[in-house]
């Protein structure tokens, strides 16, 4: 349920994301995300008492850059192409990730599940006007940079436990905020502007991330990334729903198909829980 409500509150902070970015720009928006998530979760997690060992201090920042950059690049993407098709690009990462740790045979016709739904998401073209093709790119670079989020998300939860996604955060907004800032300058304090940056942090970063760190501490990076195959078809809900990006027969089917490869993974993975084939040490999956 954690982990439901954490990628529902994260595609509803993204279509406020995509307003704004037209009044202060990809840097502007990101740097609102993530300084202001990271004071929020500084706030209530009080990192400070538990600074990263030297051993953790690599890993940990290695955490954080990636998920500025991510966070970054995904935005940049969303300047140009729908929230649906941003986020079914970006998918490519934790598919990558999930498809490198798979070990049973059943794994993979969920993923190839997955892939074929994901394949019907994302079309060449969408209201019969071709993507462009720097938001697409940007799209891809952001489901890299998500790949290497989860690999170093769980290695930096192992390594510094909860306070991770505030560490993370924090680095994250000091490697980001200095570029928003040159871009976007006073008008990220206006009255127009912050509160919807604060509403953006608390729905794409505070709550999901706090969520996740609790809920997914002990799931492994590869189920992790299909679970996450979740994600198009929400982000697609959301689009429809909330900025009324539409959606053709073709791409519901592809969420069809994605939703079905999550609940069979889900399934798998539940049932060898219950058999006590998971380790209690694994650190934490993270969202985007």
């Amino acid at each position: 349920v954690r982990v439901l409500v954490a990628m529902l509150s994260f595609q509803a902070g993204a279509s406020i994301a995509k307003g704004l970015i037209p009044l202060v720009g990809s840097p502007g928006t990101t740097t609102l995300r993530l300084a202001i998530s990271a004071l929020i979760l500084c706030v209530v997690q009080r990192p400070w008492h538990a600074v990263p060992s030297r051993s953790a201090v690599p890993v940990v920042l290695a955490y954080g850059i990636a998920l500025g950059t991510m966070n970054f690049v995904f935005y940049l993407a969303l300047k140009t192409i729908p929230l649906g098709i941003a986020v079914g690009l970006e998918f490519t990462g934790p598919l990558a990730v999930a498809l490198a740790g798979s070990r049973r045979r059943v794994d993979l016709v969920w993923l190839a599940c997955a892939v074929a739904g994901l394949l019907c998401l994302v079309p060449i073209r969408t209201a019969g006007a071709r993507l462009d093709p720097t938001g697409v790119g940007w799209a891809l670079a952001a489901g890299a940079c998500w790949a290497l989020y989860i690999i170093f998300g769980q290695r930096a939860g192992r390594a510094h436990g909860s306070t991770a996604a505030s560490w993370g955060l924090l680095i994250a907004a000091i490697v980001i905020a200095p570029i928003g800032v040159w871009h976007a300058g006073g008008a990220l304090l206006s009255n127009e502007i912050l509160p919807r940056g604060v509403a953006i942090a608390i729905l794409s970063s505070a709550l999901p991330y706090s969520l996740e760190m609790t809920a997914l501490r002990r799931l492994t990076a590869r189920l992790y990334g299909t679970l996450m195959s979740l994600e198009p078809a929400l982000a697609a809900l959301a689009g429809l729903a909330l900025l009324h990006e539409r959606i053709s027969p073709t791409q519901w089917l592809g969420i069809a198909a994605v939703m079905i490869a999550s609940v069979g993974a889900l399934g798998h993975e539940s049932a060898g829980a219950e058999r006590g084939s998971r380790t209690k040490d694994q650190g934490p999956g993270l969202q985007v």
